[in-house]
């Protein structure tokens, strides 16, 4: 399968007024993008009293919510819908797989759900979950998640779900809604992912020898696991902040394309708030894959 190629949205610098990111997302589309990704915060820390604050992100960033997003992004494009990620254990199971399946729905099959542990303690902590107890959260959920999207009924009476002879209806077109794991390449990150994931969403920040070792790693995981590594997707990044360095991109292409991954974001940040830079960037880097590689045209998301 050739490489799908796909934009983040850049919810810092977008802006927001609902026709600059409608008129973008188009945009993306138009330009033969195959799919759309967001990132995900729901409360920033004021980081003014916190020295040691070890995340990139504060209380004056910006992020649009996910399901909300894309509901209304649904509507506007054809575009694949990825998020990347969403941070899995400070929400209620549940209610994710209910928001899941409707966007699923209303998009006729286009999600692919990228999820992460998450880093911000004041953000899980002020949602009423232990910052703590996150990890054992996580993998409980992907497969708490799995049952509601392909179960009528579910019971699961566990630590950390308290489900009795329940279940969502309408269910998801795509039973299951895949399911990417976010993360660097953390031993136990590549374990899990090896183990449970449609795919990888990689943290790595270019390809080459780091990223390769990762990817050995994760498809020896899936083979203990039992399952065929070929079936699990992989989705590099490009970060371009500020002007874009077109010589630096095009190195960056080549190399996740010779890499043999799945999807590859694009991530552009820096270049000015509001439609028209967003644009701008945007055309460049289109520009820059007229020549050197065709995005390919795919209103689809699903497994790879």
């Amino acid at each position: 399968m050739s490489m799908q190629i796909g934009f983040v949205v850049p919810s810092n610098d977008i802006g927001s007024d609902p026709d600059d990111i409608a008129g973008w997302a188009r945009r993306v589309e138009e330009l033969g993008f195959s799919y759309l990704d967001v990132f995900d915060h729901v409360l920033g820390a004021d980081t003014t009293d916190r020295p040691d604050w070890p995340g990139p992100y504060g209380i004056d960033h910006e992020f649009h919510e996910p399901f909300v997003l894309y509901g209304f992004l649904a509507a506007q494009t054809r575009l694949g819908l990825a998020t990347g990620v969403l941070v899995l254990p400070q929400r209620q199971t549940a209610l994710v797989a209910k928001q899941a399946a409707e966007l699923d729905l209303l998009s006729r099959g286009r999600l692919r759900l990228g999820v992460g542990i998450g880093w911000n303690p004041v953000e899980h902590e002020a949602m009423g979950l232990r910052f703590a107890t996150r990890v054992q959260r996580y993998e409980e959920q992907i497969r708490v998640l799995r049952r509601l999207w392909t179960e009528r009924v579910v019971t699961e009476m566990t630590e950390h779900h308290s489900i009795d002879r329940a279940g969502i209806a309408p269910l998801p077109i795509q039973r299951p809604i895949p399911i990417w794991l976010g993360g660097g390449a953390h031993p136990r990150v590549l374990e899990r992912v090896g183990r449970l994931a449609d795919g990888w969403m990689a943290h790595e920040p270019r390809a080459g020898a780091r990223f390769e070792s990762a990817l050995a790693a994760i498809h020896e995981s899936a083979e203990r696991a039992g399952r065929d590594p070929a079936t699990i997707g992989v989705q590099g990044r490009i970060d371009v902040h500020g002007q874009a360095d077109l010589d630096r991109f095009r190195h960056a292409l080549d190399a996740w394309r010779d890499a043999g991954i799945t999807h590859l974001s694009i991530n552009a940040t820096g270049q000015g708030r509001g439609l028209g830079p967003q644009l701008e960037v945007l055309h460049e880097v289109a520009d820059v894959l007229r020549h050197d590689l065709t995005p390919p045209h795919s209103s689809q998301e699903g497994n790879p």
